[in-house]
Order: structure tokens, then C-alpha cells, then sequence
């Protein structure tokens, strides 16, 4: 079987495709034939040990993967040879082939393609995970979106749209802020790409102002980071809820008297973690993420799809942030 694999440390140019012996499911697993792999943010940082976890090289990025089992092993239950599953998996989902612990994967209900299926654990799942648990967002609520357009920045949208909420979307250019039109946002506001002084970051706090309006906005959901942040935070409202999601414009550094004089809180979003410690409640979530797809009231946007020996394209362009929606590798 082919794998795309990081044999040492950096970008998406330096993996290579490999042609490696298929792995066989061990007790409690299932080895699954991937048909989609999304490519997510943590993505770009895996390859280069910049994320939380280090795996041992050589592996292969990918998170989040739908596919079909292929062989099932010892004590596994509700699962055979044949389903159409999905699963977050942390890395090894650029390849043909992967094995998955049983209780990590989700059923995929007929009609859903693979490619969207693969698009929805770790961007809809981290935002209803934020969104209700570290958000509590409630109908009525203005919801300020930073990096409107993008996988998580969508799913934001229309979560917040589904839960009863007026979104107000920031993105970089007119172009993602239609995007963020289509997918329900109320407001878009564009903020610069290049580095802003302080005249420029007052004037963007004053455009996030005026979108989210008088009373300012119930939930900040910034994706972006970096000088971003601070022109967000003081368009929040009196109790607001500012989380924080991530960061690839940089990790930003907060004034921390705005807490005091809007009485509001900076929450982390670490949905990795709270898949883990919370199992229970996060099937719950995803089975509500699968009733609000029949619904249509969500919509993975897949922008692009790229064949597994470009999978280092996909990365690079999500780490240029030029991706729009989800960039996803398929096998076939």
C-alpha cells in the first residue's frame, strides 16, 4: 500500500510517498481502506514537531479519515467488514490503508459522501464542542467569526446560524466573505492581510464594532490569532464569551484589563481533549452534528480535492491560508 510520510522534520515538500506493507487490526481495532482524508491545521503543524503531540517518525500526517472496513479483529462489536465508517485519528490518515481503534469510529449514513464525511469530526466537531460547552450560546447571541471562510471558520457559521444566533463573519478578502454569505453569515467584515499598527487595529476594533452592533458580540470564535485578537476582544459584549480556537497568525498577547472592564471570559477550545475525556458526550455531539446535516442545516464544504501523492500540496495551501472551506486528499 502507498502512504504519504514524514521521514524528518518539515514542510509539506519534504514528504514522500512510500510503498509500505498494509497494517493488520490487532484486538479492539478495525483496519479500514481510506477513501477521504481532510486536511486540518494541526496538519501543517505535525510534520514540523510543532504540534501537542510527537509521533515517531516515520508516520503519516491525517487526521481524520471516512473509508470502508477492510477486516475487522478481536472483540470488536457493532462493526463488520464492509461499513462505511469515519474516525478522528490524530495522524496516519494519508494513506491507503489504516488502522483505527473501534471506539474512535463513527458509522457514515448512506448518502453522505466520503469526502464530506472525512470533513466533519475535527472542524464541526471543535465548533459545537465551543459553541455549546465553552460558548453556551443561546438564541439571540451575536457570534463574531475570525477566519470566516475557512474549514472550522464555516462550520462556526453555520452552527451558529443553526443554533439561532446573527453571525457577524471576518475574513481577508471579498471573495471568502461571500463564501461566508452563502453559508448564512449576517455581516462580513474584511480585515487586512498585512501588519497593522495600532491606528489600523482601532479602526478594525471599529469595524467589529459596528457589525456586531450596540451591544457588541456575545461570542468571539477566533480561529485566527495573532493581531487579530485584540481588535475582536474589544468588540465584545458586557459578559461575553471570547474562545479561543487557534492561532496561525500567531498566539496573540491580550490586554487583560478589557476582561475586567467588559466582565467577560477567554475560554480554550482543546477538542482533542475533550473527545477523550468526555467520550459520552461527545458521540452525542457528533450524532446532533448527523441530524443537523439531514436537516441542511450544515454542509461540509469541500473546496478541493487532491490524489494522495499531492496530499503535500493540500497541506501547503492550508498553511498559506489560501484554503477556502476543506481541502481533501482521496484514494481513489
Amino acid at each position: 500500500m502507498k502512504a504519504l510520510r514524514t521521514h524528518a522534520t518539515g514542510g509539506p515538500e519534504t514528504l514522500t510517498l512510500d510503498e509500505i506493507d498494509p497494517p493488520a487490526p490487532g484486538k479492539g481495532e478495525v483496519l479500514v481502506d481510506v477513501k477521504a482524508c481532510a486536511i486540518n491545521f494541526p496538519d501543517t503543524l505535525i510534520i514540523r514537531d510543532l504540534y501537542q503531540f510527537k509521533p515517531e517518525r516515520p508516520f503519516a500526517p491525517g487526521g481524520e479519515i471516512a473509508g470502508v472496513i477492510e477486516a475487522v479483529g478481536e472483540g470488536v462489536e457493532g462493526y463488520k467488514v464492509g461499513d462505511r465508517v469515519m474516525a478522528g485519528i490524530g495522524n496516519g490518515g494519508l494513506a491507503e490503508k489504516v488502522v483505527v481503534p473501534a471506539g474512535r469510529m463513527f458509522p457514515v449514513p448512506d448518502g453522505v459522501p466520503f469526502e464530506k464525511a472525512a470533513s466533519l469530526l475535527m472542524t464541526y466537531g471543535t465548533t459545537i464542542h465551543g459553541l455549546k460547552d465553552r460558548g453556551h450560546i443561546k438564541q439571540g447571541d451575536t457570534v463574531l467569526v475570525l477566519g470566516a471562510a475557512g474549514g472550522v471558520g464555516l462550520s462556526a457559521v453555520e452552527l451558529a446560524k443553526a443554533f439561532g444566533a446573527r453571525v457577524v463573519a471576518a475574513v481577508s478578502s471579498e471573495e471568502k466573505g461571500e463564501v461566508a454569505r452563502k453559508a448564512g453569515a449576517d455581516e462580513v467584515v474584511i480585515y487586512p492581510k498585512g501588519e497593522m499598527d495600532k491606528a489600523a487595529s482601532k479602526e478594525l476594533a471599529g469595524a467589529f464594532k459596528a457589525a456586531c452592533g450596540p451591544e457588541g458580540a456575545n461570542i468571539v470564535y477566533d480561529i485566527v490569532g495573532g493581531q487579530y485578537s485584540e481588535p475582536a476582544l474589544r468588540s465584545i459584549a458586557w459578559e461575553g464569551r471570547f474562545l479561543v480556537v487557534g492561532f496561525p497568525a500567531g498566539i496573540a498577547k491580550m490586554p487583560l484589563n478589557l476582561t475586567l472592564l467588559k466582565s467577560c471570559d477567554i475560554a480554550g477550545v482543546f477538542w482533542g481533549a475533550f473527545t477523550a475525556r468526555e467520550p459520552v458526550k461527545f458521540r452525542a455531539q457528533v450524532e446532533e452534528l448527523f441530524d443537523l446535516m439531514k436537516a441542511g442545516k450544515i454542509d461540509p464544504l469541500v473546496s478541493e480535492t487532491f490524489p494522495l501523492e499531492r496530499g503535500g500540496d493540500a497541506i501547503a495551501k492550508l498553511e498559506s491560508r489560501q484554503a477556502v472551506g476543506k481541502l481533501v486528499v482521496t484514494m481513489d
